[in-house]
């Protein structure tokens, strides 16, 4: 019974190691997702008009990344990632006709490189978590939601990416992947509608697939 056991324990050693070796071999992956990005509701400080609340739309959303793998163990990895998040249309409400505040739509771009520790990577199922920085740009149109023009600017700062996920493998080098960053950044120009606030928090929930390579 004993000689069974310790056999069994050896083909396991040996089977996480030469999943191991495998991973070493693929230290790269490229992939993407898509989803939505939420914002929360923010109030505007000193408003006497109706409806005193910047409404964020959930904007459909695309992220781009890649990755490089520089330590795999059959318990962790350690991977550096090049992230790319896009919300190509976040819609705004607030005020009421005649108290015009903020534009009727905007966009988000954030670019923030990252590091990500992924657990059991050589395993067909992988929880991960990555924490980054980088930087954040909204660009806001040129017309209020209820007429008039935006006198608010582009912006463009620092930004804070904190996220989890879970990576599945479907097919040889291609994993599909499901994930919840945080993209931390600074606040879009509004000022006809100040918030008092100089951070807000753009959660990105998404799902995509990648290849590793």
């Amino acid at each position: 019974m004993f000689g069974k056991r310790f056999w069994i324990a050896v083909l396991s050693v040996a089977c996480l190691l030469a999943a191991s070796a495998v991973a070493q071999d693929e230290k790269n992956e490229i992939g993407g997702t898509i989803g939505r990005t939420f914002i929360s509701d923010q109030g505007i400080k000193g408003s006497t008009f109706f409806d005193p609340i910047i409404h964020f739309g959930k904007g459909l959303s695309f992220e781009g990344e890649y990755a490089h793998r520089f330590l795999v163990t059959p318990i962790y990895a350690v991977s550096g990632e090049a992230l790319l998040m896009y919300n190509r249309d976040i819609d705004l409400n607030a005020g009421a006709y005649g108290f015009s505040v903020v534009p009727g739509d905007m966009k988000s771009l954030f670019v923030t490189p990252a590091a990500r520790v992924n657990l059991f990577p050589t395993t067909a199922v992988s929880p991960w978590v990555s924490l980054g920085a980088g930087f954040g740009h909204f660009s806001e149109s040129s017309q209020l939601i209820y007429g008039g023009t935006n006198t608010g600017k582009s912006t463009t700062g620092f930004v804070l990416q904190g996220g989890f996920g879970l990576d599945v493998k479907a097919w040889r080098k291609l994993s599909i992947r499901g994930e919840v960053r945080d993209f931390w950044s600074g606040e879009p120009d509004f000022p006809l509608a100040p918030t008092g606030k100089s951070r807000q928090h753009n959660f990105f929930v998404g799902g995509g697939a990648f290849w590793r390579f």
